[in-house]
């Protein structure tokens, strides 16, 4: 009977804690969860329910105290629901949803083991976002050691982060740069029966329906994936590339965890800061997404064949067989390319290096790392190019500014160098060009004197000065500037007294003469002027219409302040704070006049009129301020989750 009766009275309830449930939520300006709402509604009339307690019977008896007593406890109830909700908006941002809840448990989980795999390695104080200011150049060793080893053991996303930190020498240290180049993700072998399954899910059935012949055995295993032999129904030879199991799951999760590591240093550190690891792992979480797409690799290697040429032979794709976690593609049977003759070597290393500038400088799709694991020697005498999983891609601008850049070197040239870089890097708006300039010309004094070979090492101090003038490289441009380390290595391999520089050197001048024959002109000449056809057309009436308005005065300029509603929006959020401070504050202080005197006619012996006009003011006061307060977390929550 008495669970009836409860049931029966909680509309009743409902009804009663409504009221303080909208008007919290036009209060506060944002969306509250109804549960949240009703859960701090009540906690609001438990508290106005114990005030009014508090005051003796004959007081609340008397009808025009009990009138001026309405609005306090009212504006009590009300201030404890806004203190509630505004508590449990720190506590929990995103509320109380049983699979975020859940979410948000695994999430900690890893990021306390995450945690301690940084503690274990001496970098608890980094994660921090503290740094060691007693760190010399002489203890980088050590720590890059550290920093390697603890992204080992954190786990297939922690290692393709510190590969992805090994390409960014403008940023880090050389001691950091060479020891993350060694982290491999080379890892046992998933269980045969979850990799089955999969292939079954994606593939529409069983391996064995599908493939005339697939060998259980993997032929490689990598971090993110690996790689099967099979032969199709017709007879061709492929082979299967599988995503081990689970491993989106957790890279997801991981990511998740690595953004919000950076935006909480960046926010912390001004070194953090100076790096941009917000950007860095906005642009790491990109790319490990694309790896995870065997669709975006498969397009890849469409890309990249287009502009490999005859030398360098990729495998072909089959689409029908291909998914997201599942690429099928022709195998390539060779040798290593270590395994060359030695008369053959130095037109496979011009073949390679030629390739790879193909793909950049022309195609803006290239191999972006090309060590020798990823090459094969075929039979035919051709390199095979293999695993597209990393590749990098230039827009057309910077391909020209490379081009300029590579052209600058060649010449010589400090102030072209200079221009030439400023096309490919993100720079600030206080630079000092001529030091730049300076700098740039002691680079070449240095590598191109006399009776100097300039090397890749050439690089590596243009990305020093890089870094000395605080310019940023776009994740792209880096990728370059790695994938011709990376080569370099190969082409080492393949013939020590092979000469990187000149030979990419001749291949730009190669191309400027390609661009300046008889042909190449016109058809550039013809382009330029298709598009600037349409401006010449409309030239004439425009400068007509101006000439007009200046005669007869009407010549005016529009400038709209605040034209993006962006701006508008943070500009109105501010003077809404403003006025919301503002109000707060004068309600306080006329409330603390109030209360402070002993005027008006008194209601009670101890209380007078200006007293209860005090105590409305003061609860008002509390309510703007913990409105303004409720705003300022909530938009400080919503930039950390970005």
């Amino acid at each position: 009977m008495d669970i009836l009766v409860g049931l029966l009275t909680l509309p009743l309830y409902a009804l009663v804690l409504w009221p303080l449930v909208v008007a919290s939520r036009r209060v506060l300006g944002v969306r509250i969860g109804a549960v949240r709402a009703l859960c701090g509604a009540a906690f609001g009339w438990l508290v106005a329910g114990g005030i009014a307690q508090a005051f003796p019977v004959s007081l609340l008896r008397n009808g025009g105290a009990a009138l001026g007593l309405v609005i306090p406890l009212a504006g009590s109830a009300f201030l404890a629901t806004l203190i509630f909700l505004l508590v449990a908006e720190v506590a929990l941002p995103d509320g109380l949803r049983v699979r975020a809840l859940g979410a948000k448990l695994t999430r900690a989980r890893r990021y306390s083991q995450i945690s301690r795999i940084a503690v274990k390695h001496g970098l608890g104080r980094y994660l921090a976002g503290r740094r060691d200011p007693d760190l010399a150049p002489g203890r980088h060793a050590k720590l890059a050691r550290s920093l390697r080893r603890a992204l080992e053991e954190g786990g297939v996303t922690f290692v393709k982060l510190g590969q992805l930190l090994s390409t960014r020498a403008d940023l880090l240290p050389p001691a950091f740069v060479e020891e993350l180049a060694k982290l491999q993700d080379r890892v046992a072998p998933a269980r045969a029966e979850a990799v089955w399954a999969l292939l079954a899910a994606e593939l529409g059935g069983s391996p064995d329906d599908v493939f005339a012949e697939f060998d259980p055995e993997p032929l490689a295993a990598a971090s993110v994936a690996q790689v099967y032999r099979a032969k199709l129904r017709g007879g061709a030879d492929v082979v299967v590339k599988v995503q081990r199991p689970g491993v989106r799951e957790q890279a997801e999760r991981d990511i998740d965890i690595v953004r919000r590591v950076a935006a909480a240093l960046e926010e912390r550190a001004d070194w953090a800061r100076s790096l941009g690891v917000a950007e860095l792992a906005e642009g790491f979480a990109a790319a490990l997404a694309e790896e995870l797409d065997f669709t975006i690799e498969a397009r890849n290697i469409a890309a990249v064949a287009a502009t490999s040429g005859s030398d360098v032979v990729l495998p072909t794709v089959h689409k029908a067989l291909s998914t997201e976690r599942v690429l099928v593609m022709s195998r390539l049977t060779g040798r290593p390319v270590e395994t060359a003759p030695p008369a053959d070597r130095k037109r496979l290393a011009r073949s390679l290096l030629r390739c790879l500038l193909d793909q950049v400088m022309i195609g803006g799709v290239f191999h972006a790392d090309p060590h020798p694991g990823n090459l094969m020697l075929l039979p035919d005498g051709r390199l095979g190019l293999l695993d597209f999983g990393s590749v990098g891609r230039l827009d057309a601008s910077l391909r020209g500014g490379l081009q300029n850049l590579v052209l600058a070197l060649d010449r010589g040239d400090p102030a072209a160098l200079r221009d030439g870089l400023l096309e490919i890097v993100d720079r600030t708006d206080d630079i000092d060009e001529q030091r730049l300039e300076r700098a740039l010309g002691a680079l070449v004094a240095r590598h191109f004197g006399p009776g100097r070979s300039p090397g890749l090492d050439l690089f590596t101090g243009l990305f020093r000065v890089v870094a000395d003038f605080r310019l940023s490289v776009p994740p792209p441009v880096a990728a370059v500037f790695r994938a011709l380390a990376t080569v370099e290595g190969t082409l080492a391999a393949l013939d020590p007294a092979f000469d990187v520089v000149a030979e990419s050197r001749a291949f730009a001048v190669e191309q400027v003469g390609a661009g300046l024959r008889p042909e190449s002109l016109r058809r550039t000449a013809v382009n330029e002027v298709m598009a600037l056809l349409p401006v010449l057309r409309r030239l004439p009436r425009r400068i007509d219409r101006i000439g007009a308005a200046l005669e007869e005065g009407r010549l005016s300029v529009n400038i709209r302040l605040f034209s993006d509603e962006r701006d508008r929006d943070v500009v109105t959020g501010l003077v809404h704070e403003v006025l919301l401070a503002f109000v707060g504050a004068a309600t306080g202080l006329m409330a603390v006049f109030l209360l402070a005197g002993n005027g008006g006619p008194r209601i009670l012996p101890d209380l007078t009129l200006h007293q209860v006009f005090g105590y409305n003011l003061l609860v008002i006061s509390a309510l703007v301020g913990l409105r303004l307060l409720f705003v300022v977390f909530r938009r400080s929550g919503r930039r950390s989750a970005r």
